[in-house]
């Protein structure tokens, strides 16, 4: 289909104007561009409205936050209220304190929690509290696993088969010309799922580890589940050593009731929470054991790791994230896991019954396509070969062409206003895709 089916003229214009004022039309990297981003007018429910009038069933949700998806009743009540009250404030409210307490009644060891404004800054605190409970420095985390936008966090991010190294031993490796080498040397980089990687390569560092950061599913790692034991070897090693466990659930909260470490067996230390729990605005927060999170505590004197933020805890993201999540009961849970499964199912047997190289990963609400006949374990299985990705560009380009926005290499999720025609309807899409495609299919195949 021609371009201009893809992108319309009021979405052209108005990167036009975006090239004048970004460095290169967009104010973040994360957008998909095919080559231009389509902008978006408003969100309702499940679907978003671009500035040309077209509607899309939402498959990413602002990278999987939304939820409840668009302008959910509740929030934007709340909201309104809240607004009228005032927006931001130095001192402390009363609705930082209730999602506190439902945050620490839900989720697993979680009996103290401290809020921050992005799921990076929760990520940064909790290897900062890591370090200030602990008194060592370096760190360890899962190559290519996404875990925001601060230095140790973002080693072997964007590893390639060129620089990843020997599988036995990944390299540490830099996301952006001028990483200092310093932080290269504080970070051990794991497989997941290398059960004997984790025993061999803790064990060297254990003395000097404060943490290993740990993304129960990884997102940008495959969306792959992982194995009980890798779990077991991870908390193992850690326990004997004291090591302290960061679950990094920013993402991943969403994979039930009491998040995904709950899922898995993981018991962490420590746990970043975002996205999900802001209702749709700005968020972050870790959370943990009651002893690791006293390295905050400023009552007696100053704090082992001071922590601010002018807008930590605005009310407005607490009274959004609060009545977002007070409506995330058991029964949307259920609903989401349903749909879940259903649409996983759907693409697994419009794969399997056309003999096409894909599979799918994901759970509960989140899903992943790939490139490749068997699941992956790992990043590295995971990573695409070239011409695998044109194929995902093509059915992420397929799918806005039909109505649908599919994120281009990253989970896609659901949302709790979907139904079970809207997966359906998401299944004939990716069937329709698969029969008009099937030149390239094969030579993917023929490529093996």
């Amino acid at each position: 289909m021609a371009e201009a089916a893809r992108v319309g003229q009021k979405s052209k214009n108005s990167f036009a104007r975006a090239r004048l004022v970004f460095p290169d039309g967009t104010s973040r990297v994360t957008v998909d561009r095919d080559p231009v981003p389509f902008y978006v007018e408003r969100g309702m429910g499940s679907y978003l409205f671009d500035v040309d009038g077209r509607r899309f069933l939402d498959l990413g949700g602002n990278f999987t936050t939304l939820i409840h998806g668009h302008a959910f009743a509740p929030v934007v009540e709340a909201l309104t209220r809240q607004l009228q009250r005032g927006s931001c404030f130095a001192n402390p409210t009363e609705s930082e304190i209730e999602l506190a307490a439902l945050l620490c009644g839900r989720i697993p060891r979680v009996d103290r929690v401290r809020f921050v404004n992005s799921g990076t800054e929760a990520v940064l605190f909790a290897i900062k509290a890591a370090r200030a409970f602990t008194g060592r420095s370096k760190i360890a985390k899962l190559e290519g696993a996404y875990h925001g936008a601060c230095d140790w966090a973002e080693v072997s991010l964007a590893a390639t088969p060129e620089n990843w190294g020997d599988p036995t031993a990944p390299l540490s490796t830099p996301y952006y010309r001028g990483m200092p080498t310093s932080v290269l040397n504080e970070v051990v980089v794991l497989r997941f799922n290398d059960v004997e990687g984790v025993h061999r390569l803790l064990s060297l560092d254990a003395h000097r580890l404060a943490a290993v950061l740990l993304d129960p599913m990884p997102s940008r790692g495959g969306l792959i589940a992982p194995k009980p034991e890798f779990i077991a070897a991870v908390q193992e090693i850690a326990g004997k050593n004291g090591i302290l466990v960061i679950a990094d659930e920013v993402l991943n909260l969403r994979q039930g009731f009491r998040g995904a470490s709950a899922r898995y067996g993981l018991v962490p230390d420590l746990l970043t929470m975002g996205k999900i729990i802001g209702g749709g605005l700005p968020i972050g927060a870790v959370g943990g054991r009651e002893d690791v999170m006293k390295v905050f505590d400023a009552s007696a004197g100053p704090p082992l790791l001071p922590q601010g933020g002018t807008f930590s805890a605005n009310p407005l993201s607490m009274t959004a994230g609060l009545a977002a999540m007070r409506h995330l009961d058991h029964a949307a849970f259920a609903h989401l896991e349903t749909l879940g499964n259903i649409l996983r199912d759907g693409i697994g047997r419009a794969i399997s019954t056309r003999h096409v190289p894909l599979c799918v990963t994901g759970a509960a609400s989140l899903f992943r396509i790939h490139p490749m006949t068997h699941i992956p374990s790992d990043y590295r299985e995971a990573y695409p070969a070239p011409g695998a990705a044109a194929l995902m560009k093509q059915l992420s380009r397929f799918f806005a062409e039909n109505g649908i926005i599919l994120p281009h290499a990253a989970a896609a999720s659901i949302s709790t206003p979907m139904t079970r025609s809207d997966a359906e309807f998401i299944i004939d899409v990716f069937a329709g895709f698969l029969d008009s495609h099937q030149e390239m299919l094969d030579a993917i195949e023929a490529s093996r």
